[in-house]
């Protein structure tokens, strides 16, 4: 699926696609396993075969403010690590078992002078990126709870039935009592 993926954000030549493919290695990681850790330094990305993680922020109380999910298909890493070279501001755990393909962020820019298809699709990416971020900031303080949820519910149909409802309030930013009487309204 990686490489349908990839060939859907730039068709790429097999020459140049088999380049960044051979990049990626399979890792099974469990539920509750993390992919990046606050603190330390990124170097990985991932394509997800299968598996729901999550990104958070955490404040000195211990709570958590998940920032989004990233699902199979999809790709996943510490973006401003990665970019930036500094230590990392979220957390990225398992939601449930996951199985990635993994690269390092340097070894996929190390492609991008030779195989201008690669820092086209990293761009092309970035900028998908940027907009869902834009996107979701904007439903966070201009809409209701209740249609945060629904939107939640249409871009992620099968989420609610494989994580715990508390990460789904914690992403809308409303209570756990709160997303439950929102359910309880349809």
């Amino acid at each position: 699926m990686l490489k349908e993926t990839l060939n859907s954000i730039v068709p790429f030549d097999a020459a140049t696609i088999e380049q960044l493919i051979k990049l990626f290695t399979p890792v099974q990681l469990k539920k509750g396993d993390k992919f990046a850790v606050k603190g330390e330094y990124s170097k990985n990305i991932a394509f997800i075969e299968s598996g729901v993680l999550r990104a958070y922020y955490s404040n000195e109380k211990a709570e958590e403010y998940n920032k989004t999910f990233f699902t199979e298909n999809n790709f996943v890493g510490a973006y401003s690590s990665l970019i930036t070279q500094k230590k990392n501001l979220i957390d990225i755990d398992c939601l449930t078992d996951c199985k990635l393909l993994v690269a390092t962020y340097q070894e996929v820019t190390n492609l991008y002078d030779q195989y201008p298809k690669v820092e086209r699709m990293a761009r092309i990416l970035a900028e998908h990126f940027f907009v869902r971020k834009e996107k979701r900031e904007i439903e966070l303080v201009t809409l209701e709870a209740k249609d945060r949820y629904k939107i939640f519910q249409e871009e992620h149909p099968h989420l609610e039935q494989v994580i715990p409802q508390y990460h789904i309030a914690s992403y809308l930013g409303v209570s756990a009592t709160q997303l439950s009487r929102i359910r309880a309204q349809k």
